[in-house]
């Protein structure tokens, strides 16, 4: 993966997200494990984000996701911390935390490089306030940083596609 190229569409992601956001009224709160806040690191570059983004979670391990987000530990131990029940739990916990919000997405996953048989693994979920939570599961390639920089395109053009 060409990193320079990752970065360019992240950047027209970001322009494109602002813009769905003030049209619809929509307010972005995140909970981030492989990308620790990256999501909203980037979204929040843009000049007037502050009217869009209402915050995020970086909760990187299994402690955090449950008493920060609260991620059921069953959940954790029955399908672990990268896992579509996850990801689900993740993206509902921070949307019920973050009031001012009507919209949240989660990510969770193995960006590597450690020797895992799944490094490249990502469940990204979304929600809308009042609505199901839906996840998607994602296969990506690449070092560290081009895994995450696709999990958080990935990410924005999820909630893009929502609307």
């Amino acid at each position: 993966m060409n990193i320079d190229i990752l970065k360019q569409e992240l950047y027209s992601l970001c322009l494109e997200f602002s813009i769905l956001c003030k049209t619809n009224d929509l307010k972005l709160v995140t909970a981030e494990s492989c990308t620790a806040g990256l999501i909203c690191g980037y979204l929040t570059d843009l000049p007037g984000s502050s009217a869009y983004i209402e915050g995020g979670f970086a909760v990187y391990s299994n402690h955090m996701k449950a008493t920060i987000l609260d991620v059921s530990c069953q959940t954790l131990e029955e399908f672990g911390a990268v896992s579509e029940q996850t990801a689900l739990e993740m993206v509902s916990g921070a949307l019920s935390k973050a009031s001012n919000a009507n919209i949240a997405v989660s990510v969770t996953g193995y960006a590597g490089p450690d020797v895992h048989d799944n490094v490249g693994l990502v469940w990204i979920g979304f929600k809308e306030s009042n609505a199901q939570a839906i996840c998607k599961k994602y296969n990506f390639l690449g070092n560290r940083e081009a895994i995450r920089l696709q999990t958080i395109n990935e990410a924005i053009k999820l909630i893009l596609k929502q609307y």
